[in-house]
């Protein structure tokens, strides 16, 4: 097992290419410098990226919109050099931290029917299927699935994201923000 110290943290203006860059080599370009801008500086945009914490170089990023009570999560990635390590469940497990301390209730996303890795992840977090949007990849036409976590705020949900945090920090040299 991989051991490296990481950083999650609120990213900059200044990070916008490295995420265009990574969003390139993860997504094949589906955000643009100028769409990443937008979700810096909405208040209802809620931005997390992951960086090795000696070279400062980000390696997975994610985002959720506020929306009334809902963490609506639009974006989750990571370097393929680094997947497959558990950096992915560390920035899930940030993005709903983070949406918990804003007193959101659920949790809602798309994925690709196809992305076994993804929708593995997305069930150890409680994630259920709610419904298909068929075609919903434009470049494939691929359907995503439309996943949904309720009841983010309730005792039994915080207990296990606390034993989630305290794995995770044995795991890796973590800096993680404080809320």
């Amino acid at each position: 097992m991989t051991s490296f110290s990481v950083k999650l943290h609120t990213p900059q203006l200044t990070d916008l290419d490295e995420l265009v860059a990574l969003d390139q080599t993860c997504l094949g370009g589906l955000w643009t410098k100028d769409g990443y801008q937008r979700e810096l500086e909405s208040p209802n945009s809620h931005f997390w990226v992951l960086s090795l914490d000696v070279t400062q170089t980000i390696i997975g990023c994610g985002c959720f919109w506020e929306i009334l009570e809902e963490a609506h999560i639009t974006l989750l990635m990571i370097d393929p050099q680094y997947q497959g390590q558990g950096l992915g469940q560390l920035l899930l497990h940030g993005l709903l931290r983070d949406a918990v301390s804003r007193n959101l209730q659920r949790a809602t996303l798309e994925v690709r029917v196809s992305n076994q890795p993804a929708l593995c992840l997305y069930q150890k977090f409680g994630f259920q299927v709610a419904g298909q949007r068929k075609g919903y990849y434009k470049t494939t036409g691929e359907d995503a699935l439309v996943l949904w976590r309720s009841g983010l705020q309730t005792s039994q949900f915080q207990q296990d994201m606390l034993i989630g945090e305290q794995q995770m920090n044995a795991r890796f040299s973590l800096d993680y923000p404080q809320s």
